[in-house]
């Protein structure tokens, strides 16, 4: 019998199962469907050096076929049928896996999930074929300035270790893939003790540990087998920590003949789980979240300067960043990048209003109680803080946390963060545009209009 834990609160139940994989379930009374998602400890992070984007190509080739489903065409075909969803997403620390179903129709989704992560068939052909495929998803990056704006900066930020290098890897790094390299990372890292199974329906914790727990059964070794998909996995090398950030150049500038520059500009932040993870969201929401944040009312609607402004955060078991982002015209570059300073700068010198603080609040509460309403968002919060995190929230809790910052941490953290050694710049702009541009990078000794 399948033991339930008491360890987490009243809303949420998790299982380990005997192989060690995790089940973690909220009951959601009423709702008409059903949603899972599994994690697995499986990102870009844990490739080796030759292996740049071997986590993202194997994300890819389980939907080429498994088992039960020996094709795409099966695989979409079964969740489809019924009006549901299945897709993945590969990030530096895990790969995760997802689908959404009538809430009668549950079985399909915790089999497609089972056979996608327990039983691929990882076929030479499909690998070969499927190298195509990916290098013109690495193109479509690549041709995006925006896009490609954003890697740059990971590059000057992370430097070029796992950290800061493209997920997907490379056009030669995706060409030298070969198939027993592929298979060996599913061996090693598709295990059930680094996979979490999050799932949240009006369906029975039990119930659900039960159909997972027979679903994700990973096939037994075959002895003398050269494509050994069942055997256990071998020892893994820790992975290495995070350098000391900034780890890669202050700016890095891509020259093309664009009519816009598109800039992602940073600072190093916060590890997960770090205690002022709350703090850290709250300035990001006031800095850059939404049509109310300083950003877009300065930036954007009093100074037209911009179109596209926003910030966000990027967090690692170990490292972090506070990233702004934005599309300007080459002529007035300096006059956006010196607005944006500026704003960050106010933030550690002057208190944010008690009334900004508390609609600031109000927008993060009342987001993550909106998203959080519906199965998938919360199936892959509860995965996520269950695979990631040190711990698993309540909402609860988290809107307690929220609304216990006050300015004066705001303050303090904006004064840690926003230092000029930190700064890290990328630019994909047209030739001459970015001449000169380190030296307007700063936050000492800077002036508010």
């Amino acid at each position: 019998m399948l033991a339930v834990s008491g360890t987490l609160p009243p809303m949420y139940q998790r299982t380990v199962l005997p192989d060690g994989l995790r089940v973690i379930t909220a009951r959601a009374p009423g709702a008409r469907s059903f949603a899972i998602a599994a994690f697995v400890l499986a990102g870009a992070r844990h490739e080796g050096p030759g292996d740049a984007g071997i986590a993202h190509f194997m994300e890819h080739l389980t939907f080429k076929g498994t088992a039960a489903y020996p094709s795409s065409r099966a695989l979409s075909g079964w969740i489809e049928g019924v009006g549901g969803g299945c897709n993945a997403a590969t990030d530096r620390e895990s790969t995760v896996f997802w689908a959404r179903v009538p809430v009668a129709e549950a079985d399909r989704a915790v089999g497609v999930l089972g056979e996608l992560v327990a039983r691929p068939l990882l076929d030479a052909a499909e690998i070969e074929r499927e190298k195509d495929v990916i290098v013109e998803e690495i193109r479509s990056y690549e041709d995006d300035p925006s896009e490609f704006a954003g890697i740059l900066f990971d590059r000057a930020m992370f430097g070029d270790g796992p950290l800061g290098r493209e997920i997907a890897g490379d056009e030669a790094s995706v060409r030298g893939l070969t198939p027993d390299a592929i298979r060996a990372f599913w061996r090693s890292r598709y295990r059930p003790e680094r996979t979490v199974v999050a799932a949240v329906g009006d369906i029975d914790h039990a119930d659900v540990a039960r159909r997972v727990a027979s679903a994700f059964a990973w096939p037994e070794p075959t002895a003398g087998s050269a494509d050994d998909r069942g055997a256990g996995p071998a020892d893994l090398p820790p992975v290495d920590p995070a350098p000391p950030l900034p780890a890669g150049e202050r700016v890095l500038v891509d020259r093309r003949d664009t009519s816009q520059v598109q800039l992602t500009l940073g600072v190093p932040a916060l590890r997960r789980d770090h205690p002022d993870q709350w703090v850290l969201e709250l300035l990001n929401g006031i800095i850059g979240e939404g049509m109310s944040s300083r950003l877009f009312l300065t930036v954007r609607e009093e100074r037209g300067l911009a179109y596209d402004v926003d910030s966000y955060i990027v967090d690692y078991a170990d490292a972090g960043a506070f990233v702004v982002r934005a599309g300007v015209d080459p002529a007035r570059l300096r006059r956006a990048l010196r607005a944006i300073l500026d704003e960050l700068a106010r933030l550690r010198e002057e208190d944010v209003p008690a009334d900004e603080l508390r609609k600031a609040q109000g927008h993060l509460c009342g987001r993550l109680e909106l998203r959080l309403e519906e199965t998938r968002h919360l199936a892959s919060w509860l995965g996520a803080q269950e695979a990631l995190h040190e711990r698993v929230h309540t909402l609860e809790e988290a809107v307690a946390e929220i609304r216990a910052v006050d300015a004066a941490a705001i303050r303090r953290l904006a004064g840690e963060l926003f230092a000029d050694a930190g700064i890290r710049l990328a630019l994909v702009a047209p030739k001459g545009s970015a001449r000169g541009i380190e030296a307007a990078l700063g936050f000492e000794g800077r002036r508010r209009p």
